[in-house]
C-alpha cells in the first residue's frame, strides 16, 4: 500500500510539472499579439517636446501639414491617409548621422516596397538649404523610390512646430535663431490614426528590426 502512494505522489509531481508547462505554453500562444503602446506628450523626455504640450497626456495626434517632396509636389496628412508610415527629421548636408539613418530608411523601404499600408516621410531641418532640387539630388542618389517615401522641405515654422509639437522629435537650438532645431536618430512609427506608436535609433541596426516587427504589430490591429 505505501509503495502505491509513494508511486502515485511521483505520478502527481510529473503530471503537475507537465500541467504547468501546457498551461504555459497555451498562454504564450494565446498571448502573442501585445499592443504598441500610445505615445502621449507627457511620455517624452521634455527637450523634445514644445512647452505648451509637454504634459499633456491624452489624444495626441499628428496635425495636418503642407510641404513640398523632392518632386515639387504638395504632400499633405491626406497622402498619408489610413496609412502606416515611419518619419524622421534629417538634412541632405549632414555628415554624422544622417547618412546611417538614410541608408537605414533604404533597409526600410526595400522591406515594405510592396506593402500598400505603408510608406516613409523624412522632414528637411534646413529647408533654406534643402530646396527641391536639393531633395531630387538626394532622392535620386538614396534610391527613393517616390510612390513609398517623401523627402519634404517647406516653410521653417511648419517644420518646426511638426517636429516639437506633433512627432515630439527634435531638440531647440538655443544658439540658433528662430525656429532652428537640432534634430535626434529618432524614428517614429505612426498609425492610421495618426498616432506615435514608436520611437527607435535610426542609426541602430537592432532598432530598425524591432521597427520592421512593430509595423506587423501594427498592421495586426482593427
Amino acid at each position: 500500500m505505501l509503495s502505491f502512494f509513494k508511486a502515485y505522489k511521483v505520478f502527481a509531481i510529473v503530471f503537475g510539472i507537465i500541467s504547468i508547462i501546457i498551461i504555459a505554453l497555451i498562454y504564450n500562444t494565446l498571448n502573442v499579439y501585445k499592443p504598441l503602446p500610445i505615445y502621449q506628450p507627457a511620455m517624452v523626455s521634455t527637450e523634445l517636446v514644445d512647452s505648451t504640450i509637454q504634459y499633456q497626456k491624452k489624444y495626441h495626434k499628428i496635425a495636418d501639414f503642407k510641404l513640398l517632396n523632392q518632386n515639387g509636389k504638395i504632400v499633405t496628412q491626406n497622402d498619408y491617409k489610413d496609412k502606416i508610415y515611419v518619419a524622421d527629421f534629417f538634412f541632405t548636408t549632414c555628415q554624422t548621422i544622417c547618412p546611417i539613418m538614410t541608408n537605414h530608411m533604404v533597409k526600410i523601404q526595400k522591406e515594405i516596397l510592396n506593402d500598400d499600408e505603408v510608406m516613409l516621410l523624412s522632414h528637411s531641418v534646413t529647408p533654406e538649404i534643402d530646396s527641391v532640387a536639393q531633395l531630387k539630388r538626394y532622392a535620386t542618389k538614396k534610391s527613393v523610390n517616390d510612390k513609398k517615401w517623401n523627402l519634404v522641405t517647406g516653410d521653417k515654422k511648419e517644420i518646426y512646430k511638426l517636429a516639437r509639437q506633433s512627432y515630439l522629435a527634435v531638440k531647440e537650438n538655443g544658439d540658433g535663431g528662430p525656429y532652428d532645431m537640432i534634430h535626434t536618430e529618432n524614428f517614429m512609427l505612426i498609425d492610421k490614426k495618426r498616432q506615435i506608436r514608436g520611437f527607435y535609433d535610426g542609426t541602430n541596426a537592432e532598432d530598425i528590426s524591432r521597427l520592421l516587427n512593430d509595423i506587423s504589430v501594427l498592421k495586426e490591429e482593427k
